[in-house]
């Protein structure tokens, strides 16, 4: 049986059997990635050069729109291209780097998503100290913690689950490299150290997601008691997207890496893990966003502006 000092490469799943439905799944994940990176990059964009949207609610959005891009660069480029030219190897260098940039992006959004529900709450509940709390040195280190602990997550994760001696093949029943299909592949009891570790971070998860929901219980609250049904819509426009996102988040992902074994199916596996992967950085620039009046209308400045100065 192979061990991990002999693994070069590991073998992701297959998303189809024939070339032409191999061609199909390449063009349908390239309009997906490009839908992604065309709705968060006007979201960055927009935030960046507009200086009316230098404020706080902005400023986490601009960050969660980078962690969606990277989020989302992580795992389908290499999936476009296996379906591309018809392989399925990835590196053993590569299946690493893969799986610690995509838990420090998940991680550092969950923490954000949590954020931005506090921010929610301070502006609807706590109108009055808005401004103290939620200044910019405070929104600057908010946002580096939820950087800074998606970067710590992952180096755990990382470390831990590439010091395991592997010895049950190099087949990877999923689109990318993910965690509890390496764990499959591990022929000792040291795997458990890292089950733990997923189960402590999932713990701390369900915590941030106590929170967002205590947060939202009192935004909730507040709105109901607005005079104004204009402004009782635009603050659940707001906050019933956002907790929807989180909810589906953290239900798949807690799935994905705590199911037991026997509700494991390539099939399920992969449904589950687009879930969470790949909806939120497509819905996301959708549901924060591109609804939003003034993002929209920092869009039509920006651009118009610029194809003035083209004419």
């Amino acid at each position: 049986m192979p061990n991990s000092s002999s693994i070069s490469e590991f073998l992701l799943l297959a998303l189809a059997d024939t070339r032409q439905l191999q061609l199909l799944h390449f063009w349908l994940l390239l309009g997906i990635y490009l839908a992604a990176l065309l709705g968060n990059g006007l979201i960055s964009t927009a935030v960046a050069c507009d200086p009316r949207l230098h404020t706080p609610m902005y400023f986490f959005l601009f960050n969660l729109a980078l962690l969606d891009l990277g989020c989302i660069s992580t795992t389908l480029p290499k999936a476009m291209a296996n379906a591309l030219w018809h392989t399925r190897a990835i590196s053993y260098a590569g299946c690493a780097a893969q799986i610690f940039f995509f838990v420090l992006f998940i991680s550092a959004e969950y923490s954000l998503l949590t954020i931005m529900s506090y921010d929610r709450y301070v502006a609807i509940c706590k109108p009055l100290h808005y401004g103290t709390l939620l200044g910019s040195r405070a929104c600057a280190t908010m946002a580096a913690a939820a950087w800074g602990t998606g970067v710590l997550n992952s180096l755990l994760h990382t470390a831990n689950t590439f010091s395991l001696p592997l010895c049950q093949g190099n087949a990877l029943n999923q689109f990318f490299c993910e965690i509890p299909h390496i764990l499959k592949l591990s022929c000792s009891q040291s795997y458990l150290k890292e089950i733990s570790l997923l189960v402590f971070s999932i713990t701390l998860v369900s915590g941030c997601f106590a929170f967002i929901l205590f947060s939202y219980v009192h935004v909730f609250r507040a709105v109901l008691r607005m005079p104004s049904e204009q402004g009782q819509h635009k603050a659940f426009s707001t906050c019933l997207p956002h907790l929807a996102v989180v909810s589906l988040f953290l239900s798949t992902a807690t799935f994905a890496y705590l199911k037991p074994p026997s509700l494991s199916s390539p099939s399920l596996d992969l449904v589950v893990a687009v879930l969470y992967t790949v909806v939120p950085p497509v819905m996301n620039p959708i549901i924060y966003s591109m609804r939003n009046r003034e993002i929209k209308q920092a869009l039509r400045t920006l651009f118009g502006d610029t194809l003035l100065r083209h004419q």
